[in-house]
């Protein structure tokens, strides 16, 4: 079964001096968020960016793969957590993604839980979609 899901994003202004709204409609999970090249570009100070949701969907669609894969080898995990950093360059753009990933998994060792995790990296949706960007991993077990 295929779904959609849709955020859209109403921008005011020039890039410089503008300013964005980002709304997430499929679920309205989560409120709407402001967005600024600054916040892009510089500090946050409170904003998002686009790269930060960038980040935010692939720690959460590569714990899911790593879960399944775990499971599926018999050594379902009791813990993940995952971060995913989004670099970016203005000028350049996304330069790379690292994600960084420690977890609780009974009766695996480092070797079984870095391979899982490497596969994971390379399979996730998010990471497919993802393929023209440099993906770097850090695995390790709690």
């Amino acid at each position: 079964m295929a779904t959609t899901r849709s955020a859209h994003t109403v921008w005011e202004g020039s890039l410089l001096e503008g300013n964005g709204v980002v709304h997430f409609d499929s679920s309205g999970a989560i409120a709407a968020q402001p967005v600024t090249w600054a916040s892009r570009s510089q500090d946050a100070n409170g904003k998002t960016s686009p790269e930060e949701l960038i980040a935010a969907a692939h720690s959460s669609c590569f714990s899911m793969a790593l879960s399944h894969a775990l499971n599926g080898a018999g050594t379902p995990p009791t813990k993940l957590v995952t971060s995913a950093d989004v670099n970016f360059q203005p000028g350049e753009g996304i330069t790379g993604i690292h994600l960084t990933v420690e977890g609780t998994v009974p009766g695996i060792d480092d070797e079984a839980f870095a391979a899982a995790a490497e596969d994971a990296k390379a399979n996730c949706p998010v990471s497919q979609a993802l393929k023209g960007t440099n993906i770097t991993l850090s695995a390790k077990l709690a």
